[in-house]
């Protein structure tokens, strides 16, 4: 506005901004850049090591470091980075974050997958089952039900299961009780 003001009515700039109200101060502003680089690498660093550190520990790591960067940035940079972290993990991915990679299935039977499921019939009584599944073809191996299986029955299935058709490379079990998955 004050610049069509100055143009158009051929005014000074000093009257155009008294005119249009606007701040010499803010009319010759130059943004300076001080570059967060520096502070987004530390960030990354200490982030890196101590993972479940989260704002106010990363904040006073910076600041025994050296940093004098106001709290306000150092939380903008913070977010940008995707540094946050979540205050409780949700129940049902409680196990993912010590879950191994996946194996690859190459070929039918060379990799299996095994797990326990478990249900109540109407009476309220419990059953278990053993499930294994060829991860490649999608095909079920063995299904065993029963009210109790032990580690016996397990190995005799595997061991039924294994002599039908065995290629076998890897077997992932999956053990919900603890939240592991091993390969």
């Amino acid at each position: 506005m004050a610049h069509y003001l100055k143009e158009a009515y051929s005014v000074s700039l000093r009257r155009s901004l008294r005119i249009s109200d606007v701040s010499p101060c803010m009319w010759y502003y130059k943004k300076r850049d001080r570059g967060d680089q520096l502070l987004r690498t530390r960030m990354k660093g200490i982030a890196a090591i101590r993972v479940r550190y989260g704002f106010e520990r990363i904040l006073i790591m910076l600041r025994r470091e050296g940093f004098k960067d106001n709290h306000k940035r150092v939380y903008r940079v913070y977010r940008e980075e995707g540094l946050n972290l979540r205050s409780k993990r949700p129940r049902r991915s409680r196990s993912g974050a010590h879950r191994l990679e996946r194996v690859d299935a190459p070929a039918i039977n060379r990799v299996w997958s095994m797990d326990f499921l478990q249900d109540a019939l109407f009476n309220g009584q419990r059953f278990r089952i053993l499930a294994i599944v060829d991860n490649y073809s999608k095909k079920c191996l063995s299904l065993i039900v029963g009210k109790s299986l032990r580690g016996e029955d397990v190995r005799n299935t595997l061991n039924h299961v294994c002599m039908a058709a065995c290629h076998l490379l890897s077997l992932a079990i999956a053990q919900a009780e603890s939240g592991i998955c091993r390969t």
